[in-house]
């Protein structure tokens, strides 16, 4: 891996032959501690004595990785997330395609490499790097990644429902209610019970002089939580629930632990991931000090598939994402969102990433023509023919401008990049499931644990059945009836201690950590 910081701060002497060359180079000379992202493009023509760099510092300022499928995203992340691992940053990747496992492994020198590393002056070295595989609710390869009901809270989990805005507000004032009578929400069936008695004649007084709970939004929330169930939603929330403290760890050697949460197995769920990454995002800012301005991150986290968290949110989820990504800087956290166009990010979030990878765009139809208009509108004046430049870059290419130390923009370069130095490519699954075995991970989180919570105290207020047998074509009572077959409960409810509730605080989009 090249030393970070050998490019010193003036323009390397070659691209004085060249004034725009030289000129666009001077922006890259930066005296401190950088990741090389490739060289510099003009005219055709690769330059090696004009490296394109990030500072290090600037890391957690945020950034884009955009471009059509195909273009070479993938790498790009793989090769920022060698850099960060070998500066001593930890990096979380979302790896949705399956294929980010290689980064623990060497990578394969062969000629395509090997020409790459000469085009861009890059001493490639074959290097695996310190890796912990992750997979949503175990499923898929990787240690389980679970969530409470509780600390995912009201917001994420009206936009995986799909509820409106006012059933959204509804399910907030289910969650007020459990967090402030101390019933914990730890699973689906947990906050099932929870609506059930709510709604029922001796639980709908509990909200009265709040709002409410009327039946038909209970109903809907109710219906949309039997269909998560049905599509297999049920491993996702529980315990053991995962830390997000666990992503910041450093290997032995001091370099930065790359965690892959590995998604193949969820594909089709991608409302779902796309979500669970928001709140592992909200978690770590519920969680984290303020820093302010340092050296290097604590942490970079790349959000793959950007566009599905913002496809069809609401204003106040909007909002509520801006302020996170505006707040969790000063908490050490750079975060990139990866995605195919700029325009798939809010312009209110969007404004808000400083560092810019954009590889190639398609411009095939009407609508791909508009879309590469306002990418170019979203990048600093250049030198370059933008518009062209953009249709025309190769693969492992990119348009880049990153923040300097100062803080200013950089110039636009067009981009050689670098070749990634670890395995590009999947492990084979016998190798993955080794490596999550034995992983110091593993113990901690894959056995799932179901104790004492909202579910089970309701049921234990039930008055005890009577002796006599019951008929014999007689149904088993429904949650609803277990629920509110007992007036005994109005009173457990109203008797529970709320030094439990008053525990709980609810970050921007509602999470929380219950601490024990």
């Amino acid at each position: 891996m090249t030393n970070a910081g050998e490019a010193g701060g003036v323009p390397p002497a070659g691209a004085a032959e060249v004034p725009e060359v030289a000129a666009i180079a001077s922006g890259y000379a930066f005296t401190g501690q950088a990741l090389d992202l490739g060289a510099l493009l003009w005219d055709g023509r690769c330059h090696p004595d004009a490296p394109v760099r990030i500072p290090l510092p600037m890391l957690n300022r945020h950034g884009l990785v955009a471009g059509a499928t195909g273009t070479g995203k993938t790498k790009t992340l793989q090769l920022i997330a060698e850099q960060l691992s070998a500066q001593g940053v930890p990096v979380f990747l979302a790896d949705i395609k399956g294929d980010l496992s290689g980064i623990a492994r060497p990578g394969q020198p062969n000629d395509r490499v090997q020409g790459r590393a000469g085009e861009v002056g890059q001493h490639w070295t074959a290097t695996g790097f310190p890796a912990e595989f992750l997979a949503l609710g175990g499923l898929g390869q990787g240690v389980p990644v679970r969530a409470t009901i509780t600390s995912f809270g009201p917001v994420l989990l009206s936009k995986v429902l799909r509820l409106n805005q006012t059933q959204e507000q509804s399910l907030g004032l289910i969650f007020h209610y459990a967090d402030t009578k101390g019933l914990e929400l730890i699973d689906l069936k947990d906050l099932r019970a929870v609506v059930a008695f709510l709604t029922s004649d001796e639980g709908r007084a509990e909200l009265k002089d709040i709002g409410g709970l009327s039946t038909a939004t209970a109903g809907v929330i109710l219906r949309s939580l039997t269909a998560f169930e049905a599509q297999g939603m049920t491993d996702f929330f529980g315990e053991p629930e995962f830390d997000t403290a666990d992503l910041l760890r450093t290997a032995p050697d001091g370099r930065g632990v790359v965690s892959v949460l590995e998604l193949p197995a969820v594909q089709d769920k991608p409302l779902l991931f796309s979500t669970f990454l928001m709140w592992l995002l909200a978690d770590l800012f519920h969680d984290l000090p303020e820093i302010g301005d340092a050296d290097r991150p604590k942490l970079v986290f790349f959000f793959d598939e950007a566009h599905l968290l913002f496809g069809g949110a609401s204003r106040a989820f909007l909002e509520s994402i801006t302020q996170t990504v505006r707040l969790i800087r000063s908490k050490g956290v750079g975060v990139f969102f990866v995605t195919q166009t700029p325009k798939d990010v809010p312009s209110d979030v969007l404004a808000q990433l400083g560092n810019r990878v954009q590889h190639a765009l398609r411009a095939f139809t009407p609508e791909d023509q508009k879309a590469l208009k306002a990418t170019v509108r979203t990048f600093p004046k250049s030198s370059y023919d933008l518009e062209e430049l953009l249709t025309g870059l190769g693969i492992g290419e990119a348009v880049v401008t990153v923040l300097s130390e100062s803080g200013a923009p950089t110039p636009v370069a067009a981009t050689r990049l670098r070749a990634p130095e670890s395995l590009m490519g999947p492990v084979d699954a016998a190798e993955l499931d080794a490596a999550v075995r034995g992983s110091v991970l593993h113990g901690r989180y894959a056995q799932a644990v179901d104790r004492e919570s909202a579910y089970e105290r309701l049921r234990a207020a039930q008055p005890a059945p009577a002796a006599e047998p019951r008929p014999a074509k007689k149904e088993e009572p429904s949650l609803v009836e277990q629920v509110v077959g007992s007036g005994m409960f109005k009173s457990l409810a109203r008797s529970v201690g709320t030094q439990l509730g008053r525990e709980i605080t609810r970050s921007l989009f509602g999470t929380a950590r219950r601490r024990r």
